[in-house]
């Protein structure tokens, strides 16, 4: 048995962990869950799961929250508490051996931080903790010798392959040190909601266009980044500090129908794959189990259904975001975390329909000339937390002033 606590358990990675257990509950004890602002599923969460501590982020939600569960009648119920220090109490929540970290956003990287310092295995759904914070999250997990198990597809993917290497059992994941016999890594992309559409198309973008994905059930922000293929550039950050791979050898590659998940290559030139259904439920699953793999009634595996595989080259032009990713991560330091921010931000106000799909880049870009002469290149945490909000209200100063840039450098 595995006892489990789920940050974020209310969004699209948190519900599909508490399924996970609900279909398992053999193997998986949910202890501890957080959420944001949704009450009412929380509650639904907390009847069914029965955990030993809940926290809602938004403290004016609590005294509704505790009524709520006050109404369940559960004979032992929850402590239930409020605030982000409540988030942080629950990731580091004594009997969890497993933290889930669903939250989006760079919001959850204190939370997952708290889950290190207190020696917790973090299955990470946020990449945004080691996109942000690599250069601050790699030695906290050396000293606290917590693990970090990706789970989502594409560095689960990976995590797989690599177990092929020789002396895998005795590899540093997660730790920055390239595993032995490891030469590049090949991220498959689905190319998101615009894969078919050509560049000139893309200036009558709507929001319902780009958050309509043809592959994956995301939330509305992660297949924003999808559809402008940052989310790709973010997992090539993410992927460098996982694996220790230089950025020169973390290769992108379009793939539509998402039946790769990722690849490596190896010193010889062979090339391991993994391969699955389209479901995120399959990485979550591998991050909790491993070292196993449980058993499930999910559907079989069928290549003669999939009938073909296809790959090609991104387009640089149609996709600049990924460029951006490549040059912020190569200049280290402070700059991931200022395009992190700087992203989520962009993202947000398109979501809003402050700005056009085609000025996420251009205002991403623009936030991070203007860092260029004030990189920290040996960061601590609250450095890393001052240049995410000073990145935030830079892009939202940048549009408040209503400039349109004509390219993205």
């Amino acid at each position: 048995m595995k006892y489990i606590t789920v940050l974020g358990s209310t969004g699209s990675i948190g519900t599909q962990t508490l399924e996970i257990v609900s279909e398992l509950p053999d193997k998986f004890k949910v202890v501890a869950l957080s959420a944001g602002r949704n009450i009412d599923l929380l509650t639904e969460q907390v009847s069914q799961h029965k955990p030993e501590v809940i926290a809602i982020e938004d403290e004016n939600l609590l005294t509704d929250l505790k009524n709520n569960i006050n109404n369940l009648g559960i004979s032992n119920p929850p402590i239930v508490l409020g605030g982000r220090e409540a988030i942080n109490s629950v990731a580091a929540w004594d009997s969890a051996d497993t933290v889930i970290t669903g939250i989006v956003g760079c919001a959850g990287l204190i939370p997952t931080m708290s889950a290190i310092k207190a020696g917790k295995n973090i299955a990470l759904a946020n990449k945004e903790t080691l996109i942000a914070a690599g250069s601050v999250v790699i030695p906290a997990l050396k000293e606290s010798k917590s693990r970090l198990l990706p789970a989502d597809s594409e560095h689960s993917a990976i995590f797989q392959c690599i177990q092929g290497l020789p002396n895998y059992e005795n590899a540093d994941f997660s730790t920055g040190q390239i595993p032995n016999g490891l030469k590049a890594i090949h991220l498959t992309a689905s190319g998101g909601a615009f894969r078919d559409w050509a560049v000139e198309d893309l200036k009558n973008v709507t929001v319902e266009d780009a958050t309509s994905h043809p592959n994956w059930s995301m939330g509305r922000k992660i297949t924003v980044d999808s559809a402008t293929l940052m989310n790709k550039g973010l997992e090539v950050i993410e992927a460098h500090y996982l694996f220790g791979t230089s950025y020169e050898n973390i290769e992108i590659v379009i793939h539509p129908q998402s039946i790769i998940h990722s690849m490596i290559e190896m010193e010889d030139s062979s090339v391991l794959a993994q391969l699955g259904w389209p479901d995120m439920k399959l990485p979550i699953l591998y991050a909790m189990s491993w070292p196993e793999r449980f058993k499930t009634n999910w559907k079989r595996f069928n290549l003669t259904e999939i009938g073909q595989l296809t790959f090609k080259k991104p387009d640089e032009v149609k996709y600049p975001c990924m460029g951006l990713a490549y040059s912020a991560g190569k200049c280290s330091g402070t700059m991931p975390a200022v395009l992190n921010a700087a992203n989520e931000m962009a993202v947000d106000q398109f979501l809003k329909e402050k700005i056009s799909f085609q000025e996420i880049p251009i205002f991403i870009n623009k936030t991070c000339e203007s860092h260029l002469n004030k990189i920290n290149l040996n960061p601590k945490l609250e450095d890393i937390l001052e240049v995410d909000n000073w990145a935030r209200i830079f892009v939202q100063e940048e549009i408040k002033k209503g400039k349109k840039y004509i390219n993205v450098g």
